[in-house]
């Protein structure tokens, strides 16, 4: 199973002049898939971080990323030239097909600076641009840079993962309720396999103590299971449990 990571690039998302929305997209693609996000990062237009973000990524060796913003070509545009660096070690280069998709969209005004979008990473695949054909590009089918406009990056981040990245069985899950604290779970909680999905959600309703216990497998009987251990431990522990 891979490890799904978005970074989404941006300084006008930080300083409050934009509200993301690639998060939530691709967020809700993987889940209708059965995959799901393994980490996510907003950063400002910044060449250090971008590259940390990067870097740390491709130290996965089952990550796949998905890139949005920065592949324009205006000096803050920082994406392209930093993906070259970190995932091939190479300088970029035309892109001759990138080239020709630049220059028949906009003919004489490709040039001076539009051009530059056709400067790619070597070995790059191009992804196809609804709106006005400037493409997208992956790297090794595992990691994917299309622009910050949602109309653009998304039926790239579709078209990616419906080719590479078949659907998986969804989840089964189930979610109750502890009347405790959740520091009085933490054995029950250390019993439970390490393949089973597990969170823990503490919060209060008036005074009382509340916690919210979610477990899910792709295997309903070992989601069953151990949702039966839990509940059984608590009630030996005088417990109360509800269902959400």
């Amino acid at each position: 199973m891979q490890n799904f990571y978005s970074v989404i690039i941006g300084s006008e998302l930080l300083n409050g002049r934009r509200v993301d929305k690639h998060f939530a997209f691709l967020n809700q693609e993987l889940r209708d898939r059965g995959l799901s996000h393994k980490g996510s990062f907003v950063v400002e237009d910044s060449p250090i971080l971008i590259q940390n973000c990067f870097n740390m990524i491709l130290q996965d060796p089952k990550s796949v990323m998905f890139c949005f913003g920065g592949i324009g070509a205006t000096p803050d545009d920082l994406t392209r030239a930093i993906a070259s660096e970190v995932f091939t070690g190479e300088p970029l280069a035309l892109h001759s097909t990138a080239k020709e998709l630049i220059e028949k969209q906009f003919g004489n005004e490709a040039y001076p600076y539009r051009i530059t979008m056709a400067m790619l990473p070597p070995h790059a695949k191009l992804l196809h641009n609804v709106v006005n054909n400037v493409p997208g590009f992956s790297l090794f089918n595992r990691f994917f840079f299309t622009p910050g406009f949602p109309s653009m990056s998304w039926p790239m981040i579709k078209e990616a993962l419906d080719k590479h990245f078949p659907s998986q069985p969804q989840l089964y899950s189930t979610s109750f309720i502890v009347e405790s604290a959740e520091n009085d779970l933490i054995e029950i909680m250390e019993a439970l396999p390490k393949e089973l999905h597990f969170s823990s959600l503490p919060r209060f309703i008036g005074e009382k103590r509340i916690v919210e216990i979610y477990l899910a497998h792709h295997e309903q009987s070992i989601v069953e299971q151990w949702s039966q251990y839990f509940k059984d431990a608590v009630r030996s522990k005088g417990k109360m449990i509800k269902d959400c």
